[in-house]
């Protein structure tokens, strides 16, 4: 039985306040999960995660299925137990991967072949080693495999890749639903028999292919459903209108997932859609690269400018970084490459998400999510502040 649940607890608009139940506890949305590709979010511990207030955090099924290796962490106890996070964890199923290097792979009916990035050896997922290899890891949300394909592309791309993604839907559900309802077979240990699958909604930026993906994929029925195949090279406001199309269309009783998306304008416009859940590696990255995010637009941290600069990051902003350091010290720390800058920078990248993501469920609730959609429009800018 699934321990998997979704109840909507007030509306402003199209955006919703809701609580996500899962084995491992409840989130609550909308959410946005930072990325912990090998079963850690880049520079920072679990403690640190867990203050800045994720309740939920992505792992990557690719990368963890070539190192350490999925049968190593089912015999660990699973991915919870293995990395000593106790939150809940939804692991993506590799679709990205199969996009991201495309020069090291061939889409194959049985699934998406690929030479390592590690030894070059040969290797072959398929929605059903995909669906295995999430239940070894006993993450509470698993990914299907699907086929992402980059944007602008061609209808007759698009529909192949949006077909195929379905055909393996169909093949990742009927393995899902019968190794759970073995309690595992004899080269599948199940981890966390309370995990949810999750169907992923294609089509590329064909309004009426995304409307069949949407109607076939609830066909298949799964705990909930994903939208898939943006944030891979199209204008956000044609990512807006694909959102707002696909959206509308799923069932309002599931979270609905935009994956990999985006800059923290993409979540406050994406939350008025009616998307639940987020996740993306921008606030980590950047903050590696020296990219500070603010409630004005990024900074760079290394620019000459800051060199003496008394002030914080963001003098509007609570976390750690802000409250102790200023520019010219974390400048310092990038600029002779200590550590503790990818640090420092990724605390404040991550609290800034987070408590963007905080601000609007409270603002959903008292009613007010259109006047801070607005006051971030007005203050928040894409283009770098120096």
């Amino acid at each position: 039985m699934s321990a998997f649940g979704f109840t909507v607890s007030a509306c402003d608009g199209g955006a919703r306040r809701g609580e996500l139940r899962t084995a491992h506890g409840v989130v609550q949305t909308p959410a946005f999960m930072p990325v912990g590709t090998r079963g850690a979010v880049k520079a920072l511990t679990h403690r640190d995660v867990e203050d800045l207030g994720a309740e939920i955090i992505l792992g990557n099924t690719y990368h963890l299925y070539l190192k350490p290796g999925d049968e190593l962490i089912g015999r660990s106890g699973g991915l919870h137990r293995f990395i000593g996070w106790q939150r809940p964890i939804l692991t993506d199923s590799g679709g990205y991967q199969i996009f991201s290097l495309a020069d090291r792979r061939r889409i194959l009916e049985e699934g998406a072949e690929f030479r390592s990035h590690l030894d070059g050896s040969l290797r072959l997922l398929t929605p059903e080693s995909v669906a295995d290899i999430q239940l070894r890891l006993g993450s509470d949300i698993a990914m299907v495999l699907d086929e992402c394909i980059a944007t602008p592309a061609p209808e007759e791309a698009a529909r192949a890749a949006m077909e195929r993604s379905l055909r393996w839907a169909r093949r990742a559900r009927m393995r899902f639903r019968n190794v759970l309802d073995s309690n595992g077979i004899p080269d599948v240990t199940v981890t966390n028999t309370g995990q949810a699958q999750f169907g992923i909604i294609q089509g590329g930026t064909h309004a009426g292919l995304r409307t069949e993906s949407v109607q076939r994929t609830l066909e298949i029925g799964f705990e909930s459903y994903a939208i898939g195949g943006l944030s891979v090279g199209e204008p956000p406001q044609v990512m807006y209108e694909v959102v707002a199309h696909t959206a509308a269309q799923l069932p309002g009783d599931c979270p609905r997932y935009l994956m990999g998306t985006g800059m923290p304008d993409d979540l406050v416009e994406c939350v008025a859609l009616g998307i639940d859940m987020f996740d993306c590696v921008l606030p980590t990255r950047n903050a590696r690269n020296g990219q500070l995010l603010t409630r004005r637009g990024p900074i760079s941290i290394k620019n000459a400018r800051y060199a003496e600069d008394p002030a914080p990051p963001d003098p509007d902003c609570g976390c750690y970084t802000c409250r102790h350091f200023s520019r010219a010290y974390l400048r310092h720390l990038f600029n002779t490459g200590e550590m503790t800058a990818a640090t420092l920078n990724t605390v404040h990248n991550l609290y800034f998400y987070l408590d963007t993501m905080r601000r609007i469920r409270e603002a959903i609730v008292f009613g007010t999510f259109e006047k801070l959609r607005h006051e971030f429009r007005q203050t928040f800018s894409r283009r770098p502040q120096y």
